[in-house]
């Protein structure tokens, strides 16, 4: 069995000049779900392994269910292998997303022999894994879930997609903090790892591509969680900002990019006196250390002393955004909320800030301005040390504030 097993683990090939190897672009599956089509780069690539984790109850066998639905739509063979669900919990979910068709084949099975035996057969155009926890190795005697049963029926599972070409998703549990579990081998090995992001106190969900051997990695796709399923959000910026209040002090807009698409997002601040020993410095959504600095930076540059102040950041709607670009966004919604003075409603505010107050330019400024003017914003404070060409299009109607340090914000924003 040894030998057999030695002998499935091998491609039997032999090395070719590079440029006598043909690959087509043109070869990937469109899911027709235009949000996962673009964190995957355009679409399924044949024969690739994707990897999607998340919290439980996110929607991961949801949107894969989808997916595969899509997929069955299109006249495409597709195979969806559970080992955590029975066939008839399956089918009330599919009742319910409205997955039904004779090309969507359920299978209930943990045998990885089995499995892949079924694959073989039925030599579908996409295999969906839910989870690869529950697969187990009759070659180990250890039990699923472990780190080697997860890392044999992962090896072996993207070993039968690469040579039959058939693409693979592969459903990973994740730990109290986040990570895929298993070993951590699993995300070197497939092709694409697609995290979801969201909680249950928000509607929205966010699958965020970590890794893509394919195409860009950390695009996000954005969906809304209703009744019916996943729903694409096809204008995130008008999603995040729908209910942003009027006339508040501590609310800015800041463009952030996400992957390659921009996305406004408010951030709130509220600072108050403390009546603490030592102030609380709460952040949500961004880094807390980058907080800090920033106040510190405030203090020292702008003489806003916030050293006896609790100070709560929030980037409204539960997004979480780590670019440095937002710096400006935070430091101007903070000023805000200390002198309580509103910033004008048609403004957005970007740029990344040093330790000696110094604004610092930024990457894919036009892209960030053009989703400003689109969303009917008039006006945008940036830093000085970006390049001087207008932007063109929709971008051409905003005005441009341009600033070299910290000092001259305050004077722009109110």
């Amino acid at each position: 069995m040894g030998g057999d097993g030695a002998q499935e683990l091998k491609f039997n090939g032999s090395p070719v000049p590079i440029d006598a190897i043909t690959a087509d672009e043109g070869e990937r599956i469109k899911t027709g779900i235009v949000e996962l089509d673009r964190v995957l780069g355009g679409g399924i690539i044949q024969g690739s392994a994707v990897l999607v984790g998340g919290d439980p109850g996110i929607g991961k066998s949801t949107l894969l269910l989808q997916v595969l639905q899509k997929l069955a739509e299109q006249g495409r063979k597709v195979l969806y292998v559970s080992g955590e669900e029975s066939a008839k919990q399956i089918k009330l979910r599919g009742r319910r997303l409205g997955a039904s068709s004779d090309k969507l084949l359920v299978l209930v099975e943990i045998d990885l022999d089995g499995i892949l035996r079924q694959i073989s057969d039925i030599k579908p155009s996409a295999v969906v894994i839910d989870s690869i926890q529950t697969v187990y190795s009759s070659v180990l005697s250890s039990a699923p879930g472990s780190v080697g049963q997860v890392r044999e029926a992962t090896e072996k599972l993207i070993l039968a997609a690469k040579k039959t070409g058939i693409p693979v998703f592969l459903v990973g549990h994740v730990t109290k903090d986040g990570s895929i579990a298993g070993p951590k081998v699993m995300e070197h090995m497939v092709d694409t790892v697609l995290y979801f992001e969201g909680d249950s106190g928000h509607a929205y969900r966010i699958i965020r591509g970590i890794k893509n051997r394919f195409g860009p990695a950390n695009e996000i796709g954005i969906f809304e969680m209703r009744d019916s399923g996943l729903i694409e959000v096809e204008n995130p910026s008008e999603f995040f900002l729908s209910e942003r209040p009027e006339g508040a002090s501590g609310s800015v807009v800041s463009p952030s990019m996400e992957g390659t698409r921009p996305i406004l997002v408010e951030i709130q601040s509220l600072v108050s006196t403390s009546n603490l020993g030592m102030p609380r410095r709460t952040a949500i959504g961004v880094d807390h250390n980058r907080v800090s600095m920033l106040v510190a930076v405030m203090g020292k540059v702008c003489g806003l002393h916030l050293g006896n102040q609790d100070v709560f950041i929030n980037v409204a709607g539960g997004v979480k955004v780590d670019e440095p670009a937002i710096d400006l966004g935070i430091v101007a919604s903070m000023a805000s909320s200390y002198l309580d003075r509103p910033i004008d409603a048609g403004t957005v505010v970007f740029g990344e800030i040093g330790l000696t107050g110094e604004v610092r330019g930024i990457s894919q400024m036009e892209a960030r301005i053009k989703e400003a003017a689109r969303m009917g914003f008039n006006r945008c404070i940036l830093p000085k040390t970006q390049g001087r060409t207008r932007p063109t299009g929709e971008g051409a109607r905003i005005k441009l504030i341009r600033i070299s340090n910290l000092k001259e914000l305050l004077g722009h924003l109110f």
